[in-house]
């Protein structure tokens, strides 16, 4: 008798496990990491140190490696990067085997300007919320337009302006129709 009541609460835990699995969105998948000018990478070819290096991307987004001279690094994952550069080395390694390590990260900076009480240039290391950001800058002056701040992103060769309004993210949430944006490297804030 226990056995089965045992057996059959094993069952149902089950079902509701995977019910439970079924309701609930899969987790986003973080977007992979774009390396940017400053960012100190690790570049390992596979037997061969003297192509080997720990380097910064240099503000025209490159790199300079032995054998390949300048080499795009700016705008490309470390995946990417990785191939290229074994793309490459072909012609004078036999299956050159590489791998890129973002060992610094320098490129991702935002900006924050206006009625803030620590207006500047910030350098982030991970993924990062414009609360965050606002946070670090020491939060509002007495004068900030808390419902007027707005984001300039670049996209290409524009730029988007994107509202923030801090009194209804941080009065209700993402239910007020607003979310609490992650901010991307070169972004401004302004607090008017």
């Amino acid at each position: 008798m226990i056995i089965r009541s045992m057996a059959l609460l094993t069952m149902l835990l089950a079902a509701a496990v995977a019910a439970r699995a079924q309701q609930a969105p899969p987790e986003p998948l973080e977007a992979a990491y774009v390396i940017g000018p400053e960012d100190v990478l690790d570049v390992a070819v596979w037997g061969n140190t003297d192509v080997s290096r720990t380097m910064p991307v240099r503000p025209d987004g490159k790199i300079s490696l032995p054998l390949l001279n300048d080499v795009q690094a700016a705008g490309l994952t470390p995946m990417q990067l990785g191939g290229v550069i074994a793309a490459g080395l072909e012609r004078y390694i036999a299956t050159p085997m590489v791998s890129v390590i973002v060992r610094e990260v320098h490129s991702f900076k935002v900006t924050v300007i206006g009625e803030v009480k620590t207006p500047g240039r910030y350098e982030l290391h991970s993924r990062t919320t414009v609360l965050d950001v606002l946070a670090l800058a020491g939060g509002f002056s007495q004068y900030a337009a808390r419902n007027r701040i707005t984001i300039l992103r670049r996209q290409g060769d524009a730029v988007r302006e994107l509202p923030y309004d801090f009194e209804k993210i941080t009065r209700a949430g993402s239910k007020a129709g607003q979310d609490n944006l992650c901010v991307l490297p070169g972004d401004i804030i302004v607090v008017p």
